[in-house]
């Protein structure tokens, strides 16, 4: 896959931007990055669009900068001029993706119907936007159409919010949602960047679904860890399941046979997606020891460990 849709797809929630004001351009960027997410699509639906661009390009270098509402050639020159690393069009215009596709440039244009799909893949595209996606037919449009083109991706934008969200990043396709439920006009509009970050680090949280599956306690030999899970199962009710290293009390305690990673066990955080949490918990800071990924039959990632222990307890993901 092309390494900006990679990003795109790591990110999973791309913010649809217009704005009307250049000046907004910093603080909004600031906002998005505090707030976990350091992309954005500005659309060229004002005149602001271009400088609102260079502005975020240039003093947010870490942003995936888009330009989206891309309706001529002139607007795709003006965009890649001042920065912008992608181009997004409402429609399938074949003049515009040609011009993108001669050129070098990523396109992801407006796709909702096989006829549109075919042209993308006429023209060697990876990925096309859903738009508008709810009035469109939402998920099941998307999964029934995607049907025949096996290796297509999409961007569903339009009528996303907190509440659907997940329920269209579930679907293998999607690589990534365009919304705008954090970005509104009126919060803009009222210079409101601190909620702008707190309804950004709210999606990203929503998307990510961190939740603890269970604490792993280190115990010296299989014995220890077989009486205190009989004590669990007398005291508490706890069922005691047998496995091959460890022997887990209900579902939320395992008993290691013998010590693991961890001065005193580990905690097992599950997440929706965890390669993007993987990506998201890099952004803030925090590295993963690679040498500890466990991946299912089909080569999917499911477990992981993090470098470092936190109180003790080494911490782990476990895709749900």
């Amino acid at each position: 896959m092309n390494q900006l849709l990679e990003k795109l797809s790591q990110l999973g929630i791309v913010p649809v931007i217009a704005l009307n004001k250049s000046e907004d351009a910093a603080p909004l960027a600031k906002a998005l990055c505090n707030g976990g997410l350091p992309c954005a699509e500005v659309t060229f639906r004002t005149d602001a669009a271009a400088d609102a661009i260079q502005i975020m390009t240039k003093e947010f270098p870490e942003m995936l900068v888009g330009a989206g509402t891309v309706l001529t050639t002139e607007q795709v020159d003006a965009a890649m001029n001042t920065g912008a690393k992608f181009i997004v069009s409402p429609g399938f215009n074949p003049r515009i993706v040609k011009y993108c596709v001669d050129k070098g440039i990523l396109i992801i244009p407006g796709c909702t119907s096989p006829s549109d799909i075919e042209q993308a893949i006429e023209y060697g595209l990876e990925a096309v936007k859903f738009f508008p996606a709810e009035a469109s037919g939402g998920l099941e449009m998307i999964k029934a159409m995607s049907a025949p083109y096996t290796k297509m991706k999409f961007m569903p934008t339009g009528g996303i919010n907190a509440k659907n969200l997940n329920s269209y990043l579930d679907f293998n396709r999607i690589i990534a949602c365009g919304g705008s439920w954090m970005v509104s006009q009126d919060l803009i509009a009222k210079g409101d960047f601190d909620r702008i970050t707190e309804l950004t680090t709210d999606a990203v949280s929503s998307m990510l679904g961190f939740e603890v599956a269970h604490v792993g306690l280190n115990l010296n030999t299989e014995s220890e860890a077989d009486d205190l899970a009989n004590t669990f199962e007398k005291m508490l009710g706890f069922k005691k399941k047998i496995g091959a290293g460890s022997i887990f009390a209900g579902t939320g305690l395992e008993l290691l046979k013998s010590p693991y990673l961890g001065a005193n066990g580990h905690i097992a955080i599950k997440t929706n997606y965890i390669n993007r949490a993987i990506f998201h918990m890099n952004l803030r800071g925090f590295d993963f020891d690679m040498s500890t990924a466990k991946c299912d039959e089909n080569g999917n990632l499911k477990t992981i460990y993090l470098q470092n222990e936190y109180g003790g307890f080494a911490l782990h993901l476990i895709q749900k």
